[in-house]
């Protein structure tokens, strides 16, 4: 067989053919599925035994990556809770919707993944960790006329609190307070199986979040669950014995899937929201660069995994780059929303075509902008700059250097201007969405709360002295060192 010959190529082709093979695949997907995202609190890129951790296991974070999807360039919309939760809720970037920074509230006006999903016949339920009602300080039952609670972005059901919490949680369900018993991983899990068994023969399909509260501090972990890190101090026993229960939670969801007949008919997606925490050892980032709050890889990548029994081929490992970002427009290309229901612009792309093969690039880089500090991914390199309002940039190639050791400034003008004339562009346009440009009213609306801590906040004060000696109201440890013992 003769091919022409002139400008024609071969891997052109092929090219070609694999993105129409991407496009029948994602046309043919099952349109609507359960949905499960589950996001760890504080878990970094190397806190899995797949990742090559040292000391720790995770069976049932392995065993989920051998059945599905696995992501080794996977990152968080920012390098700290809250904002990345917003990329979650909205496919855009944390500064257009208001939460500029942990204990910031979600805007109103912003349109939510849960609306549109409940506006498309699912049934919605929120487990865990919430942090965007604009509280601050360690987590508290959401109270009813929270204005910002869960309800009011689209979820039907919600058992939540405003932060982390711990062992024995006091939860909120729908503004009525609850304590439970036991690891506050496996309660949240164990309360939306309740929810998905309830829902199950109900002829809608549904959306649950499960954010944790583990592994963040005050880390607390039962001796079974911290006895192989007997070793290390005290302060990274108890971390690592919190991922030990997270792990197992992980266990009992995916059981729990397959118990009540969801597995195959469930997207199920796990990934933290920020990278690892600097005073935990051994090294939470797995060699990257950066903690928790950089936009350096060790604060943005962080685990994730799709699973999807019988949709997304089993032991599939991935190196695309993509992010929290990236969820609202997935689901909203499976679901077939329609496009009113994400408030542009849109700073996610749809991964279903990696759902059945490997694209050959990222053909929209990922963005990031958080505390004046921006980052803006490309498949093979990184713009990053601490002052985005300064001409100052660093320049990494990702493929060859992911510890980000060699800034390539220098010797790569032609793709340093590029790449900063494209983040500057972006940085411009998200300038406008803080002023509330993206807007039908095209003006911020008054009714979203400041970022306030709620122990100082009047509706709480009824409920000081009674929660007084609770562990996650206590002072956080003191670091320790990041020494094994002698």
């Amino acid at each position: 067989m003769k091919f022409p010959s002139g400008n024609f190529r071969f891997p052109a082709l092929l090219s070609v053919l694999a993105l129409l093979v991407l496009r029948v695949a994602a046309a043919d997907l099952p349109s609507r599925p359960h949905i499960v995202f589950v996001m760890a609190d504080d878990m970094g890129w190397g806190e899995t035994s797949y990742n090559g951790h040292p000391l720790l296991k995770t069976p049932h974070l392995d065993a989920m990556a051998a059945a599905g999807l696995r992501f080794d360039r996977f990152y968080a919309g920012a390098p700290n809770c809250s904002p990345t939760r917003a990329t979650v809720m909205t496919g855009r970037s944390n500064d257009r919707t208001g939460v500029e920074n942990h204990g910031f509230a979600l805007r109103r006006q912003e349109k939510t993944l849960p609306a549109a999903l409940r506006a498309a016949g699912y049934v919605t339920g929120h487990f865990g960790k919430w942090h965007l009602n604009g509280y601050r300080g360690p987590g508290a039952p959401i109270l009813g006329t929270d204005t910002h609670h869960p309800g009011a972005f689209g979820f039907d059901e919600w058992l939540s609190v405003t932060n982390f919490f711990d062992r024995d949680p006091l939860l909120s369900r729908q503004g009525k307070i609850e304590e439970f018993k036991g690891d506050s991983c496996e309660v949240v899990v164990a309360e939306a199986l309740t929810f998905l068994r309830r829902h199950r023969d109900g002829g809608k399909p549904t959306f649950s979040v499960i954010w944790f509260g583990s592994p963040h501090a005050p880390f607390n972990a039962v001796a079974e669950d911290k006895a192989a890190f007997a070793d290390l101090a005290p302060l990274s026993q108890n971390h690592y014995g919190e991922l030990v229960a997270l792990d197992r939670s992980i266990g009992n969801l995916r059981r729990g899937l397959r118990e009540l007949g969801l597995a195959e008919q469930t997207l199920l997606v796990f990934c933290s929201d920020n990278g690892g925490l600097p005073e935990i050892q051994p090294s939470t980032v797995g060699g990257l660069r950066g903690f928790k709050s950089s936009v350096y890889e060790g604060g943005l990548r962080v685990p994730a995994i799709f699973e999807w029994p019988g949709v997304i081929a089993a032991g599939r490992r991935t190196g695309y780059p993509a992010g929290t970002v990236d969820l609202f427009p997935t689901v909203a290309a499976l679901v077939k929303l329609p496009a009113a229901a994400m408030l542009a612009p849109v700073d996610g792309s749809s991964l279903l075509p990696l759902f059945a093969a490997e694209p050959a690039r990222r053909e929209k880089a990922l963005p990031f902008r958080h505390q004046r500090r921006g980052a803006w991914i490309e498949s093979q390199y990184k713009l990053v700059t601490l002052n985005v309002n300064a001409d100052t940039y660093e320049l990494y190639d990702l493929l060859a250097d992911p510890g980000e050791k060699t800034n390539l400034a220098a010797e790569k003008p032609e793709v340093l201007a590029r790449l900063k004339a494209d983040f500057r562009k972006w940085n411009d346009s998200v300038n406008a969405s803080v002023a509330g440009a993206d807007y039908p009213e095209g003006k911020l609306l008054p009714g979203d709360p400041a970022s306030r801590d709620w122990q100082t906040a009047p509706e709480y004060a009824t409920y000081l002295a009674a929660w007084a000696n609770r562990p996650e109201l206590q002072p956080a440890p003191a670091k320790q060192a990041k020494k094994k013992k002698q």
